[in-house]
């Protein structure tokens, strides 16, 4: 099975994916160092530097989940908070991509923030968008107004013939799953309406304090950054962490605090490591992607704070891995004739031919850069809006 990855970061929710099982029919990400981190760790030609805005998503028909972590600064409880007034909130692009692929599945990741009382109206908005993802708003229509005809359809007093989706969500915490960090996360998880199975959240494998990871575990076979290791090229010793009331550090008995990226920077008390002794210093950049359990030899890319930027951005590999390889069981036993027909519409894509399902791997896409005008007008009837 296929996905597409947008606002794949550095690949942590993608490097979860693969080890689910999935393979990838591209990586979408703006940002460039991101994508060299990207470049570094999959296949290159897969990797697309680009603006989801101006991407035509239909040159993707036939993936079998879209998936990603749309931009999380306007619900972060850390950042500014505008939501919908934020242009970096980037649902809508989310499902657009939905609403021209028709996956069987969709999987998205985001900030707890998501799930403040404030945005509530707006979030459930987004659900209903996602729901019913080819109910399109109305020009110079306002969120609340296309809100309200969503809301109609769901309660069944409107007619609607376009693509539905069983949409599902649920705050998890990293730490619970086996990561060595306390990481609260919005996961929302959508099953196409012909998928027949009904989607369960998968259960915690370190629920109780006295079985998640510390960090002592997790860094157990790490050596003192002070120690010169050619083999760890980004396992340098980090000099200037200071404590002081509210930073403090995380202490290495416990799972680490959550490692953050920051509106205004990283900020250092949630990524220096406090140990027993009292004495404390910044995290290395391995150490940080050990503690967001990334592999060993993943590469992050640029210096020592952007390289924790991008981990503080990136979903915990472990819990990827955990709630998608929940997602590919139920798509392999109820949605299997599906996914499996789906691959084969790739051909319909690209220019050149595709013969077996490994090409897939080494194809380009050009054909996603075509203009988003002439898409919408060779857009497939059945994916158009639907509700008057």
């Amino acid at each position: 099975m296929h996905t597409l990855e947008l606002f794949a970061g550095c690949g942590g929710l993608a490097k979860g994916l693969e080890n689910a099982g999935f393979k990838h029919a591209g990586l979408l990400e703006i940002n460039h160092q991101a994508c060299e981190s990207l470049r570094a760790n999959f296949n290159p030609r897969l990797v697309h530097e680009v603006d989801v805005t101006k991407v035509d998503f239909s040159a993707f028909k036939g993936v079998d989940v879209v998936s990603g972590g749309p931009p999380c600064q306007p619900f972060s409880l850390g950042g500014l908070a505008r939501a919908y007034n934020d242009k970096r909130d980037m649902f809508p692009q989310a499902i657009r991509a939905i609403s021209e692929i028709a996956p069987s599945a969709f999987l998205f990741e985001n900030v707890k923030g998501l799930l403040r009382a404030k945005f509530a109206p707006y979030f459930n908005y987004i659900i209903l968008r996602l729901s019913f993802p080819d109910c399109k708003s109305r020009q110079n229509e306002n969120w609340s107004d296309h809100a309200a005809r969503l809301k109609e359809i769901a309660d069944g007093k409107t007619a609607y013939s376009g693509l539905r989706y069983n949409v599902e969500y649920k705050l998890l915490n990293a730490a619970d799953f086996g990561v060595p960090q306390i990481r609260e996360r919005v996961f929302i998880v959508g099953t196409r309406s012909d998928i027949s199975g009904k989607w369960t959240w998968p259960v915690p494998t370190c629920a109780t304090k006295d079985s998640r990871v510390s960090i002592e575990e997790a860094l157990r076979d790490v050596p003192d950054p002070k120690d010169a290791i050619d083999s760890l090229p980004d396992h340098v010793f980090i000099d200037g962490a200071r404590t002081y009331p509210g930073h403090t550090g995380s202490d290495v008995s416990l799972p680490s605090k959550t490692i953050k990226a920051g509106a205004h920077g990283v900020p250092g008390g949630e990524n220096m490591l406090r140990f027993k002794d009292g004495t404390l210093r910044y995290m290395t950049v391995h150490e940080a992607k050990l503690i967001q359990s990334f592999p060993a030899d993943f590469t992050i890319t640029g210096s020592w704070g952007e390289a924790l930027r991008q981990i503080g951005n990136a979903v915990p590999v472990q819990l990827a891995q955990v709630v998608g390889a929940h997602l590919m069981d139920l798509l392999k036993r109820c949605g299997k004739s599906v996914a499996r027909r789906s691959i084969h519409r790739y051909a319909h894509a690209y220019p050149r031919e595709i013969k077996n399902e490994q090409m897939l791997l080494a194809i380009e896409a050009p054909a996603m850069y075509r203009c988003r005008k002439n898409a919408t007008m060779t857009q497939n009837a059945t994916q158009k809006a639907a509700c008057a």
